[in-house]
């Protein structure tokens, strides 16, 4: 019997536990089922929550499309309330206080959002709020639905300054090469008028040789400096020495210098390397130290020094001559300009020479620098980065490749 009892008792035992798990279930079921309407709720309300207030009142996938527009966009409501704007908007003070504060785009607004008419204008906007410094860019405004009006704004002021720097070097080269051309003529046609006079004929034949070498030396700068904009130095570089650079940069000087009897003198650290064109460095050096042989006075030194400071190797050119004034400084690199015109009509100097060493400079990602003081000499700095094991471009020197 009482085996009888335990197998008859089983049964009953196991019936209780499944109406456990059955209410446990329930349980649980209604757990998840309260949760999930929660969830729901939650998510409803976030998606009926309102847009931020930049967007509010667009018309639906506005906002989308204007995030990924390289153009400054400016969105106005019918009440001239900007709706939506660029960062550069407000950084170039476009927008100020949700408004349009450029008179000019103002205006425009207004006649597209009542003619219905899209307009492409270039206009010149002030740089900021004090100077005179201006940004030349296109706009083109046009209806965005029946209350807005979108303003799209491309800044064109690299591209402006492009064409005139184009410009301006077109109408240099015109008028240095005019110069010596004009010269050669007139003094060819002395000759011919001078040819019963043998001293006159050498004296204006002198002459002649002296403008035909600086039309020589004018036309292979701007060769120079054309190969110089077309050719990357540093594609099919090498290692190059600046030692080697240096003693050829001297050379090339030497016949300058001895016939104003001008010394010049190198040292400093040797065996100093960097990453790119031998000839173009070559140039850039011995620009430097034919400037500081024109612009120094007979029986002086120039002085070239060669050292380390950190990762870059610098270059230092420094004479005893005339100097420069402070207001001179900043445009000695621009292209034609000379410190002293009629010196350097007399020494042939083209006014190309520093803007070759600055562009050198610049594609061997360097730079140049001078120090000056009218009266007390200058001092030309160039800097280029060093070659090492840890080039940041990964390039090893050849003995250890």
């Amino acid at each position: 019997m009482a085996t009888y009892d335990r197998c008859h008792d089983a049964p009953t035992g196991s019936r209780r536990v499944e109406a456990s798990l059955i209410a446990l279930g329930a349980l649980v079921g209604l757990v998840v089922g309260l949760a999930a309407g929660l969830a729901h709720r939650f998510s409803e309300r976030a998606y009926r929550a309102p847009v931020p207030e930049t967007e509010a009142g667009l018309p639906k996938g506005v906002a989308q499309v204007l995030s990924v527009l390289q153009s400054l966009a400016v969105v106005v409501d019918a009440e001239d309330k900007v709706l939506r704007a660029s960062p550069a908007a407000y950084a170039f003070g476009i927008v100020k206080a949700g408004r349009l504060v450029v008179d000019d785009l103002a205006d425009l607004v207004g006649n597209t959002r009542r003619d219905g008419r899209i307009r492409n204008v270039e206009l010149e906007l002030p740089r900021g709020p004090v100077g005179e410094g201006t940004l030349a860019v296109r706009a083109r405004v046009a209806p965005l639905g029946a209350d807005h009006v979108l303003v799209l704004i491309e800044d064109q002021t690299d591209a402006r300054r492009v064409d005139a720097i184009r410009r301006d070097f077109v109408a240099n080269v015109s008028h240095e090469l005019k110069t010596p051309v004009g010269a050669l003529r007139l003094l060819a046609e002395a000759v011919q008028d001078a040819s019963d006079d043998p001293e006159a004929v050498v004296r204006f034949a002198g002459r002649m040789q002296h403008e035909s070498l600086r039309l020589s030396h004018l036309v292979q700068e701007l060769i120079d400096l054309s190969r110089l904009e077309s050719d990357d130095p540093l594609k099919g570089a090498a290692a190059v020495g600046i030692d080697a650079v240096v003693d050829a940069a001297v050379d090339r000087t030497l016949e300058l210098a001895a016939a104003k009897r001008i010394e010049i003198s190198s040292g400093g650290e040797h065996g100093l390397k960097v990453w790119g064109s031998e000839v173009q460095l070559v140039m850039a050096v011995g620009n430097l130290i034919e400037n500081a042989v024109n612009y120094s006075p007979e029986r002086t030194r120039v002085e070239v020094t060669v050292r380390r400071a950190r990762d870059l190797a610098e270059i230092t050119v420094t004479d005893q001559g005339i100097g420069i004034s402070g207001a001179e400084l900043e445009r000695i690199f621009e292209r034609f300009y000379r410190v002293d015109p009629a010196r350097s009509r007399v020494t042939g100097g083209t006014g190309l020479g520093l803007s070759i060493v600055k562009h050198i400079a610049q594609n061997h990602g360097g730079d140049v620098r001078v120090r000056s003081t009218e009266g007390s000499g200058s001092t030309f700095t160039l800097r280029l980065p060093l070659l090492t094991s840890a080039s940041g471009a990964g390039r090893r020197l050849p003995e250890e490749e």
